[in-house]
Order: C-alpha cells, then sequence, then structure tokens
C-alpha cells in the first residue's frame, strides 16, 4: 500500500511483468523456454507484419509493407542494426513497428497491448484485466483525478482504468493510426468526452509542469532511448507529493551478455517488440531515481507466476487466442477478415 507522500516529492512504483531470463536446457514444469519465446517474437514480427499489416485495415498500403517491413528491420542488432542508430532514430523506429503491428495486435491480443503475468485458471483476457486495475489500486485513483497514459497504444487500459477508477485518462501517442484507432474505441464506450489522445513524444511531452494527479506507463517506456530524460519529463508534468507506476521490460542479473544465446534472445525479443534495447532491473531502477523520484515499491512480478507471460506465444499450447500467432493461425486469420 502507499504511505501518504510528502508534498515535496514524488513517487514510483515499478513492476517488471517477468525476468527476460533464458532457461538453459528443458524449462521447468512443461513451461516454454524464453528461446522459444524468442523465436515466437521475431516470427511474429517478420511474417505477421507481412500478413496483417494490409490485411486488417492498417495504416500502410499493401505495397507498402514489405518496404516498411525492411526499413524497421534494418535498425535491429537480429539484422545487424547498431544499438546507437535504434536510439537516434527511436521515433522513426517505433512508428514503423506500430504501423505494421497495431492491427495485428488488436484482432489477436485485444486492445491492451501488453503483457501481464498469469494464474493457473485464469485466461488471457482476465490476466491483462486484473494486471490493469492492480496498477490502479497501487496508484490510488480517486473519481475525477486527472491521469496521464505514457505511450497508451490505441488505449485499451486507458479506458479500463478510467471505467474502473472514474478518472480521466488522458493518453500520450505519438502514432497517427494508434490515435486514431483510440479515439473510436473510445466513442464506440462513451469515453469521448472524458479521455482524450495526444500526439507527442514522451521525451517532449506538451504539458504544463504539474499537470497530473498520477501517472502510468505500461511496458511502453522501454522505448524511450534515454530512460533518465524520459522519467524527467514525467516527473515534470506529475504534481508533488503524486505518484508514477510503471511496468517496465527488463532483463535480470542472470543475463550474461558475452553468452551468445542470451544475445540472441535478447536481440529476437528488441525485433519481435521495437525496442533499441532492453535494460536490467538495476538500470531501470537507477533511471527513476536519477529523475528525481523517490522509489517506494518494486518488484519482479515473475517470481510469483506459475504461468509465464510469454505463454500465449507458444504454439504448442493450443488456444483460440494463442492460435492467431501461430504460422497456420496468421494465413487463416488473413483470409478470413479480408
Amino acid at each position: 500500500p502507499l504511505e501518504a507522500p510528502p508534498s515535496s516529492s514524488r513517487h514510483l512504483e515499478i513492476s517488471a511483468p517477468d525476468p527476460f531470463l533464458p532457461h538453459q536446457g528443458p524449462a521447468p514444469s512443461g513451461r516454454p523456454s524464453l528461446l522459444q519465446a524468442g523465436d515466437a517474437a521475431a516470427a511474429m514480427s517478420k511474417s505477421g507484419a507481412l500478413d496483417l499489416a494490409s490485411g486488417l485495415g492498417g495504416k500502410i498500403d499493401k505495397e507498402q509493407v514489405k518496404s516498411a517491413v525492411d526499413e524497421y528491420e534494418k535498425y535491429h542488432g537480429y539484422y545487424g542494426g547498431k544499438e546507437e542508430s535504434r536510439k537516434s532514430n527511436y521515433t522513426d523506429m517505433v512508428n514503423k513497428y506500430y504501423d505494421l503491428a497495431t492491427s495485428f495486435y488488436e484482432y489477436g491480443w485485444g486492445e491492451s497491448f501488453h503483457f501481464a503475468h498469469r494464474w493457473n485458471g485464469e485466461s488471457l483476457r482476465e490476466s491483462i484485466k486484473r494486471h490493469e486495475h492492480f496498477l490502479a489500486l497501487q496508484l490510488e485513483l480517486k473519481p475525477g483525478m486527472k491521469v496521464l497514459d505514457v505511450g497508451c497504444g490505441i488505449g485499451g487500459p486507458l479506458r479500463e482504468i478510467a471505467r474502473f477508477s472514474s478518472t480521466s485518462v488522458t493518453g500520450l501517442n505519438n502514432n497517427d493510426y494508434q490515435i486514431t484507432r483510440g479515439k473510436a474505441l473510445n466513442r464506440s464506450v462513451g469515453l469521448g468526452a472524458t479521455c482524450d489522445f495526444v500526439k507527442a513524444d514522451f521525451m517532449k511531452m506538451p504539458f504544463s509542469d504539474n499537470t497530473f494527479d498520477a501517472v502510468y506507463a505500461i511496458e511502453a517506456t522501454c522505448h524511450a532511448p534515454d530512460p533518465v530524460g524520459c522519467y524527467k519529463e514525467i516527473y515534470r508534468v506529475l504534481k508533488p507529493g503524486q505518484c508514477f507506476a510503471v511496468y517496465e521490460w527488463c532483463i535480470t542479473d542472470h543475463y550474461d551478455p558475452n553468452n551468445a544465446t542470451h544475445k540472441r534472445i535478447k536481440d529476437e525479443i528488441e525485433l519481435g517488440n521495437g525496442l533499441p534495447d532492453i535494460r536490467s532491473t538495476r538500470q531501470c531502477l537507477q533511471a527513476v531515481k536519477d529523475a528525481g523520484f523517490e522509489v517506494i515499491w518494486d518488484k519482479d512480478l515473475a517470481e510469483d507466476s506459475p504461468l509465464p507471460w510469454y505463454l500465449p506465444l507458444d504454439p504448442s499450447r493450443f488456444s483460440l487466442s494463442s492460435f492467431r500467432l501461430t504460422t497456420v493461425g496468421r494465413i487463416i486469420t488473413r483470409n478470413m477478415v479480408r
């Protein structure tokens, strides 16, 4: 639970959805290894984008899809790209990724473009909603509060949290197609007047100092080329004494940069998720402290989770939702929705 913060400081709660820990040998309890998850992520980004970006009404015309994929891939280490290039061109890289992936994500994953740790007997959809409600509870949101969602996608969490807490949520996004789609979805559920989207770079937010009562980010600030700079912007727009909560992608201390298998998996995850780099938990925690926050709680949520976050990507575990992520599922999906 949150303690009453002093008026002169701002606070952050940080949670990691799961460690990026490659298993050596068979995964325990029949769980897929991260090697399999990394392979699935790379396959999704390459063939999934080619198959679905045009077939689901995405922004990119069919004849432009191959070019967009090639442009996106050139940034990533999996195809020889360099981290510095990814960081310096992060806006272009992330926009190309989401132009290609948005429609695919929405059909195969729903309106919330994030993972969640998961309990036995819990559906993917249930785990995602619980994940969002938990974040809202940690922020102690109250009706009427003004909240910022940093890197909001098409606004699935924004709408869920706004309805759950009776707050007004502004979504910050730098992708035109996602904003257009998100506004339409807001109107469809009656949130057009209380929730909105702002197109901007989260490294340069167009808000005055001390604007928001609470700020959150769900697997979004991992796209920032400079985490300290990103967190400083969040600190600036957050009212003194209020809280920022974030689910962040992190690698654990088990990651060995000199291990070729570990490095390949990291490259594949960066490719499959439009990331300039996956930072360590220690780096993320230090970055938020350097930005001025006091960290009042952090936890690796994977430690208590009986099911891994990447389970829906495992093609050997059949379900109607995960089926869409398999090769056959992508082909059928593409033909069904044409």
